[in-house]
């Protein structure tokens, strides 16, 4: 099977209509594609059987979590030349991303066809990863489901995300003064820019939905005196965080729970902040959570809500979370436009006072991460899988270009359950959160 990179290439330009963009290197060491640009190394011929019997991002993703595919040169740069294909192409056809791999079954195309079925080998589907999430069952979002997807996604071992997340342990976008501060620097500038915001005092009551390892009760309580209750569905995280209030002497002002927010029967507080946790809830429950923070809030509380967002779509009922992420990263997570967003915090009785777009911030949070991933590479596949390490490698990077490409968005929208008498308690030029 001489060349096979050299067959691929072809067979890639003849389904895609275009030249590849990226250099292809085979299993038996052939190369072809334009020199100097990234390559796409195609370890064994089990990756092409991946995509055969897994079109599209399924397949390709099986085959860079088994090790089958990879990147040699710049990872950033790979991701963007593919992606602009892929994007480019979905935005001149009504088809899915996959429609590249799928158009092998037209009439015009099945030499293409074989030819591919003859380089991939036994037509034998390969056993998925063991980092994939298995067949879900039952309904959306209960309370059990979605315990079970936090679990997945950050029950990995605390260790391995200290050596991403750095010090600060602070899993959501920093807030960047500059391009050249410190990663440590960001984080605490974001969580002081939300507790600002939340408007914290002395005494106050904070409710921290999603606590993550405790980083933003930990710095309310510290800087701003307030007593705090952190939630949790992550037994590790909530395990990690107690561990950190005890030794920073602040037990008595802080309770770490593992719970989920619909569970919360101890209201009321003076201020909720949910930072990179509304991802989690879907669709079909935002109502709910919406409704149900509102609740937890005494009469002129604030709200913090920090969220990804993602572009509208004509037709909103075409949405589909990416196969990759909801079987290797975020089970059953959902974005949302926006408006979106806002528009049911005020159906659940909240007024919206303020929306910050920090989308720029969360590519650079991200190539953070990645570098220190990088770094610390073997380390981290040891005190995970090398599996699992491949799927944060690509899907931070992979996300960093996101933002940067304005294919995703992040916000940080400040609501208050403005109580009858139509005092906010929002300042006149409040903007400046000084």
């Amino acid at each position: 099977m001489a060349d096979a990179a050299g067959r691929l290439t072809k067979l890639a330009e003849e389904v895609l209509g275009t030249p590849l963009p990226v250099r292809i290197r085979a299993w038996d060491r052939s190369e072809s594609g334009p020199p100097g640009a990234p390559v796409l190394v195609i370890r064994h011929r089990r990756a092409l059987r991946r995509l055969l019997f897994k079109p599209g991002e399924l397949g390709l993703a099986r085959g860079w979590v088994a090790g089958d595919l990879d990147i040699e040169g710049d990872l950033y740069e790979a991701l963007d030349l593919l992606a602009g294909l892929l994007w480019e192409r979905a935005a001149t056809t009504k088809t899915p991303r996959a429609a590249a791999l799928r158009a092998l079954a037209r009439p015009e195309l099945r030499a293409a066809a074989r030819e591919l079925l003859a380089l991939a080998g036994a037509p034998v589907p390969p056993t998925p990863p063991a980092e994939e999430v298995r067949r879900r069952r039952g309904p959306l979002h209960t309370l059990r489901r979605d315990k079970e997807a936090i679990s997945h996604h950050y029950d990995v071992g605390n260790d391995f995300y200290a050596l991403v997340l750095g010090p600060s342990m602070v899993y959501s976008c920093a807030y960047w003064e500059s391009p050249d501060a410190s990663l440590e620097d960001a984080q605490r500038d974001k969580l002081d820019l939300i507790c600002r915001k939340l408007a914290l005092k002395e005494g106050q009551r904070l409710l921290d939905v999603g606590c993550g390892w405790g980083s933003m009760v930990l710095h309310a309580a510290r800087e701003y005196g307030v007593r705090a209750v952190g939630i949790t569905l992550s037994e590790e995280q909530a395990t990690f965080a107690r561990k950190r209030i005890a030794e920073a002497g602040l037990a008595d002002r802080i309770e770490i729970r593992v719970q989920d927010y619909r569970e919360i029967k101890d209201e009321p507080f003076d201020a909720i902040s949910s930072i990179g946790m509304a991802e989690h809830v879907g669709r079909d429950r935002y109502a709910e959570y919406a409704s149900a923070l509102y609740a937890l809030l005494r009469p002129g509380g604030r709200l913090l809500n920090h969220q990804i967002a993602r572009r509208p779509l004509a037709d909103e009922e075409t949405y589909r979370v990416d196969d990759f992420i909801d079987r290797y990263v975020f089970p059953d997570g959902e974005l949302a436009p926006v408006g979106r967003t806002v528009a049911q915090l005020e159906e659940a009785g909240f007024e919206v006072r303020d929306v910050e777009g920090i989308r720029e911030h969360y590519g650079l949070t991200l190539r953070q991460w990645v570098a220190n991933l990088e770094k610390h590479w073997d380390e981290a596949a040891r005190l995970t899988s090398p599996g699992r390490a491949r799927v944060w490698r690509l899907y931070m990077a992979a996300s960093a270009l996101s933002f940067e490409r304005n294919r995703i968005g992040v916000n940080q929208v400040l609501a208050v359950r403005t109580p009858d008498s139509g005092t906010s308690g929002v300042g006149l030029r409040e903007r400046s959160w000084i």
